[in-house]
């Protein structure tokens, strides 16, 4: 039975391993069922064993990787407890900014990730892991005794300004100069949130 489940998890990390690889390189509507299971030396047949569609595949591939991003953040931003700075929060949301710099992770995330899963299921996804992440760091600078629906409203005040700025960097022509201008934007949205949280208003 152990060693069953073994077999099983090796086939479904070369599975994953196949189809993110190919993914990234192709673009979802390129690649195909037959295409994964070769790169992953299996059968068409085994592949379906675990896998309904290559849909399911994708969905698993996008998961997998927007834990990989949303790991190294949340260790990043763990770093800063006691350091509540919007500048060391922005610099650590660049790591999500220089990925979508990477032509096939940006296609991967930001391109056919809600045309192919569909909005709710892709923002599903990011909220279980790349939100935690922001809420967490949000929590951190924000005045103490924040109302939680002003974390909640900021926290998705400042996900959605990290995923258009993602786009811009993504298509701009000087990347690095792009990723380093929507950082320090950010820092200025986070230090107003720092200042002023989410509900109040300056004098």
């Amino acid at each position: 039975m152990v060693q069953q489940a073994k077999r099983s998890a090796t086939t479904v990390g070369a599975i994953l391993a196949s189809a993110r690889q190919l993914f990234i390189e192709r673009g979802f509507a390129a690649v195909s069922i037959d295409d994964i299971a070769a790169g992953a030396g299996i059968a068409k047949g085994g592949l379906y064993h675990h896998f309904r569609a290559k849909h399911d595949v994708f969905e698993a591939v996008l998961d997998a990787v927007q834990a990989e991003l949303a790991a190294e953040l949340g260790t990043r931003i763990q770093r800063i407890e006691g350091h509540r700075s919007p500048h060391t929060i922005a610099t650590n949301l660049r790591i999500y900014l220089e990925a979508a710099t990477q032509e096939g992770l940006r296609q991967l995330i930001l391109v056919d990730g809600p045309v192919v899963l569909g909005w709710e299921r892709w923002r599903g996804i990011d909220d279980r892991h790349f939100m935690v992440s922001i809420r967490t760091g949000l929590v951190a600078i924000m005045p103490a005794g924040t109302p939680p629906t002003e974390i909640e409203a900021a926290t998705r005040l400042i996900a959605g300004a990290v995923a258009e700025a993602a786009l811009a960097c993504g298509a701009a022509p000087d990347p690095v100069a792009a990723v380093h201008l929507h950082c320090r934007l950010l820092e200025t949205m986070l230090c107003g949130l720092q200042q002023h949280g989410a509900g109040s208003h300056p004098d």
